[in-house]
Parts: structure tokens; sequence; C-alpha cells
């Protein structure tokens, strides 16, 4: 097996010379990387099309424009965020002074997956760079264009003794994995972040898992029916579901369900058109695996709409099952496609209890316009992150840090998240040295009693 030691080597060497922690270096290779994503946009959009068929609007809302927003924001606060954080000292501490300081590890290691290639790719190596890191990039195999654009890319702006992308398969993660990186941030699913974080575990490298789960979807009967169709429809399908934050499963009111599911497929027809597979815009499935994995759901419970397929351009059209239980096969793992299972309830307490039994959700989205039924679910539901009357938008608020909780993933970022995942907060005290504390010292006459007087 190919080793990268060398390669690992030039990174850490390269780091001690301390010329990535310079906050001017950061802010130019910052700058850099946003010029050259804007001048190579038509060549990272032809990639992504020849990859997953994504139109030029979802390779730039959902890969480009995300990226660069996330780049704009990072340079706007980088200076102050990379400031000494003065904090307070208690009396016990007199005469001192306590700070934090935010530290990079050192050499990374950012693995992407294949559903969004450049952007979960880009957006951690952008924390990485700020917090004042060496990286390397290993892309998904399964997206070549775009990870053969990506490795151009970044040979093109950085030493690789700075940050370098590495090609190659699971073998070749494998490989990487054997190296000891001071932090990993690895993006996929539940059982290769498994993989990842038991070969973190020989080193004690720090990780951060962005996984993904189940994420249920409520509309409760009060929703707003035509709005909510619409946004769980863009949510679900963007991509041809292939989002780790898109709504895995829908809960309907049966109070509501029969007129939701009516605009539901008006939204659907108005976003992708009457017949999806011919939509030269509609994204495909990655590969042949997920494209037959994703085909033996289709006769679980009743069709309510969609169920065609295209095998040879690897396409599945937005689909809706209606009287699925928690039995059924496609409620055993993460859907990953544009299959959407519907189940439906008469009181809440049956949804809370449906979630309840299953691992924690990366995302969970309630329509509503009751705050008490809002309030009652995000308080007993433990998930990464969601949406009250939205889906997948938190995702790309830079205010909001996005990550996963228990089977869902481990650590968040994205805006000053970003920075604080790739950072180790050094805590620091200054004392002074014009007086001392007497009382902290053993041969201070009735040192027991004033020391409780400040220790209790």
């Amino acid at each position: 097996m190919q080793t990268y030691n060398s390669l690992i080597t030039k990174q850490k060497s390269f780091f001690r010379t301390d010329t990535t922690k310079d906050v001017a270096y950061r802010l130019e290779a910052l700058q850099k990387l946003r010029i050259a994503i804007k001048n190579n946009e038509k060549k990272l959009m032809d990639a992504l099309k020849a990859d997953l068929n994504k139109s030029e609007f979802d390779s730039y809302s959902t890969e480009i424009g995300i990226v660069l927003e996330e780049l704009r924001f990072t340079i706007k606060h980088l200076r102050s965020w990379v400031k000494p954080k003065r904090v307070k000292t208690p009396i016990t501490h007199i005469g001192s002074k306590s700070f934090i300081f935010s530290e990079p590890y050192g050499v990374t290691l950012i693995i992407a997956p294949w559903n969004y290639p450049f952007q979960l790719a880009i957006a951690p190596l952008i924390g990485a760079i700020a917090a004042g890191n060496c990286a390397v990039i290993k892309p998904s195999e399964l997206t070549p264009k775009t990870s053969e654009v990506l490795g151009e890319l970044i040979s093109d702006l950085f030493p690789e003794e700075y940050i370098s992308v590495v090609q190659g398969g699971v073998e070749t993660s494998q490989a990487l994995l054997n190296e000891k990186f001071d932090y990993i941030f690895f993006t996929g699913s539940v059982p290769v972040g498994k993989v990842i974080m038991e070969a973190a575990a020989k080193n004690l490298t720090p990780v951060t898992l962005e996984l993904g789960g189940k994420s249920p979807c409520i509309v409760h009967e009060d929703a707003n029916i035509k709005l909510t169709a619409k946004r769980i429809a863009w949510g679900k399908f963007t991509n041809a579901g292939q989002t780790c934050i898109a709504p895995d499963y829908l809960y309907l009111h049966k109070k509501i369900k029969d007129q939701f599911l009516i605009e539901f497929k008006k939204a659907t027809i108005e976003l992708y058109g009457e017949k999806p597979l011919n939509n030269v815009h509609f994204t495909r499935i990655v590969s042949d695996k997920h494209f037959q994995r994703l085909c033996s759901f289709l006769d679980n419970g009743e069709l309510f709409m969609g169920g065609d397929s295209n095998q040879e351009n690897l396409m599945i059209e937005p689909t809706v099952l209606t009287n699925i239980t928690w039995d059924d096969q496609i409620m055993q793992d993460e859907i990953f496609g544009p299959i959407l299972p519907v189940l439906e309830y008469d009181v809440l307490s049956e949804v809370l209890e449906g979630i309840h039994r299953h691992p924690k959700p990366l995302s969970l989205y309630l329509f509503t316009e009751n705050n008490n039924v809002q309030q009652e679910v995000v308080n007993s539901v433990s998930f990464g992150g969601g949406c009250i009357n939205d889906t997948v938008y938190h995702f790309v608020s830079p205010y909001l840090p996005f990550g996963g909780v228990g089977n869902s993933g481990i650590g968040a970022y994205h805006g000053k998240g970003n920075f604080d995942t790739f950072s180790h907060q050094k805590s620091v005290l200054k004392q002074t040295t014009l007086f001392d504390i007497p009382f902290r010292y053993p041969n201070m006459k009735n040192g027991l009693n004033k020391i409780k007087l400040f220790l209790k």
C-alpha cells in the first residue's frame, strides 16, 4: 500500500516554520482561493455537470456560491477571531490575567464526499486555512471530473507542503488514515465515519464527523399547506435527494394528508416538470450501485407519484410512497435519493415516539404555526440542526454552526464555527510578580482555615 509519509513530513516541517500562523498569510491564501474559484466557475460547472448532471443553477447555488459566501464571511471576520480573548479571573487568582488563544492543530486531513464534491471539500478547507493549519484533501473518486478540477485548482494556488489534494479510492483513504495527522475532518456515511474514528483513535487524533441519518419532516395540521409543500419538495429533490440534510421521511397529520399530497405533487411538477426524466437539469444518481439500491425501495408501501427510472442515465424521478411503516425496508437506513416515504399521525406524541426509537438525526424540519408545538418538538428531540417552516436553509447561515449529534456526527462548522473547529483553545494565565498569595502554600499558619474562605 502506498504511503504518504513524505508529504505529511513536508507539511509538518512547513507548519513548524510558523508561516501559516501569520494572519496576513492566511488572509492572502483565502483571497487567492476566492479569486481562483471565481475564475474557474465555468470549469467547475462543467465538471459538476459531467459527474452528476448538475445544472448551472444548482452548481452555483449549492456548491460555488455557498463557498464564496463562506470565504467572504471568513475574510471579513478573521482578524477579530484570531485575537486572544481576555476572560475573567477569580478572586483566588488576584494579580493575574487570563487569556484564551486560538491555536492551529497543525496538519489536517479533509475527506470529502461525492454528493457536493466541491462545496464539502472547500468549506472545511476554509476553516483549516483560517485557523492557520496545513491541509491534505482527499476528494471522492465517484466524482472524478470535479476531483480533477479541484486538484488542479489547489496545486496551481498553493505549494504541496501547505495544501495538497490526493486522488484515489478507498485504498488511498486507508493509506492516509495510517498517517499521523493532527486533525481529521470527514463528511460521509455513518459506517465509514466509524472506520474514520477507529483509525483516529489509534493516534488520539481529534475528529469532526459530518454524517447523516434519517432526518424527519413533520407537517402539523395547522401548516400553510401550499407553501409547505413547495419548500419540502425543494429541500427533498435538490441534487436528486442526495443531500445529507434532505428530509428523509414525512410525518403528515391525518387531517391534512390528502390535501398536502395534492399540493406536493403540484409543487414538484412546478419545479421539475411533468417528465423529470426528460429534464436535462435534473441531477442523476452518482453510480449504478446507488441507483440499484434506491430502485429496491420503489415497491415499498403504495406509489402516490413518480416511480419511473432510467438506468442508462442513472435517473429516478421524484417519488412519493404512502402507507409506509417503520418496518418497511426504506425506513431502515438513510435514503439519499429522490424517494420520499410518508407516515401519518393523529397526535404529536406518536411522532415523537417514532423519532425517539431511532438514532438521533442530523436535521429535523417542522411545519406548524403553533408555538407550543414548536417548543415541544425542539425541546424533546435531539438533532443536529434544522428549521421551523422551512427545509435545508439553516445549512447556509454562517451564524449557525452546522453539525450532527450522536449517530449523525461529532462537531460543527460554518462561519466562526469553522474557525473554532480547526483551532485548539489554549488557556494561558499570566501571573504578577509584584506580590505573592501566601495562603496557597502548605506552611502558612492556619492555612486551611484561610483557604476555606476562598474555596467553598
